[in-house]
């Protein structure tokens, strides 16, 4: 079973305008057939204080060609990032997802947008995940006015709360309190949701994350902490920051399971299995075995601390995209010249979006002055003459 006809060319600008989960809807029709495929995951999941759901997960041929070409995006888009912030397009800090793309489509995958994420500083893909589209991502790292965060933000501070995404934080384990904050509200509601706090390996040795586990315990919250253990908190190796890196057993009386975050239908199931588990139950912790590509962020060269065999050793056995590939490929879903040309379209989305950002203009200079204090309190800025500048802050 082959992929429908190719798009015009015309409607590839515009798609930089969507977001990422309707973009491969409305730029072309790939097969849209919902038949259920069975497929098993990768390894078995491992589990604490619960039993392991089944390897066995339900898909279909469009799920799989919609995971393929999301992970493409976010993977172009990463690449994308990295060379704009050698042409010092980007300033600061900025750190790349790209290996961990499963994690971010696996998640959405098993979830719905009415339950909320909140992550660290590694937030690009997430973001996009929820519905952020390209044009917002680019602007938001060059600082421009159409970012996700208006150009104020940067790298570390992608938003999009009405997709439920709560950021985009730059202290290192500081939105996982956040995190099951937001599950307390969901909780309090009743409407059903709950919320996915992801942290890496190098925050799960952060006193407040046991903090608000044990309170999350105590209320049963909805609440389900994340652990994208890449392996290297910044350039230090799992082994030897943690006594224990078993981080799914971390939470001790909390259950856990380890998932291969390189296997998008095995996040998809880990996710799903969850959110289940903390309705009925409380707080859940997930680790996903995952591996960034790139250093820590932009001024880590990453090979270090690390060979450059064992990150391309993970390239070859473990890459989330060609594992994909594979099985559209091994299912007849489309053919390797189809998938080809899903890659170019995304290249040229990707570049259509960074031409369009670069276009989009820098913040005005009053907008330091704006959402630092609540609206409507009054607030006055004075010049060192105490002669009013601005007056009441919108």
């Amino acid at each position: 079973m082959a992929l429908s006809k190719l798009s015009s060319p015309s409607s590839l600008s515009t798609n930089i305008l969507k977001p990422l989960t309707n973009s491969f809807l409305l730029h072309r029709p790939i097969s849209t057939d919902t038949t259920p495929l069975t497929i098993e995951t990768s390894v078995p999941f491992t589990s604490h204080q619960c039993e392991a759901p089944s390897r066995s997960v339900e898909t279909t041929p469009k799920e799989l060609l919609s995971f393929f070409r999301q992970m493409a995006t976010m993977r172009r888009m990463e690449i994308a990032a990295d060379s704009l912030y050698k042409a010092k397009l980007v300033r600061g800090f900025c750190h790349l997802y790209d290996g961990q793309e499963a994690v971010a489509i696996g998640m959405e995958a098993g979830i719905t947008k009415k339950d909320s994420i909140i992550t660290a500083y590694r937030d690009h893909c997430t973001f996009l995940g929820r519905g952020g589209t390209l044009l917002e991502v680019f602007s938001e790292l060059m600082g421009r006015k159409d970012g996700c965060s208006h150009g104020k933000g940067g790298s570390m501070h992608f938003y999009k709360k009405d997709s439920g995404f709560y950021g985009g934080h730059g202290i290192v384990g500081a939105q996982i309190p956040l995190g099951c904050g937001l599950a307390f509200a969901q909780k309090y509601s009743k409407d059903e949701t709950v919320t996915f706090a992801l942290y890496g390996d190098g925050a799960a040795n952060q006193g407040q994350l046991f903090e608000a586990l044990n309170i999350a315990a105590l209320w049963d919250l909805p609440a389900i902490l994340v652990c994208e253990n890449n392996h290297y908190g910044m350039g230090t190796a799992e082994w030897r920051a943690a006594k224990s890196p078993s981080y799914y057993k971390r939470g001790d009386y909390v259950p856990g399971l380890k998932v291969d975050g390189m296997d998008a239908l095995a996040v998809k199931q880990a996710c799903k299995f969850a959110k289940e588990h903390a309705l009925k139950n409380g707080p859940m912790i997930l680790e996903m075995d995952t591996y960034r590509y790139h250093g820590h962020s932009m001024s880590d060269p990453g090979s270090t601390y690390r060979t450059r065999d064992e990150i391309s050793g993970v390239r070859q056995e473990r890459d989330p995209i060609e594992r994909i590939r594979k099985l559209i490929l091994a299912h007849d879903l489309a053919t390797e010249k189809e998938l080809k040309d899903i890659e170019k379209e995304v290249r040229k989305e990707v570049d259509d979006a960074i031409a369009k950002a670069k276009e989009s203009p820098m913040p005005e200079p009053s907008e330091l002055f704006t959402n630092v204090y609540v609206k409507g309190y009054g607030v006055e800025v004075f010049g060192a003459d105490r002669k009013e500048v601005r007056g009441v802050l919108p």
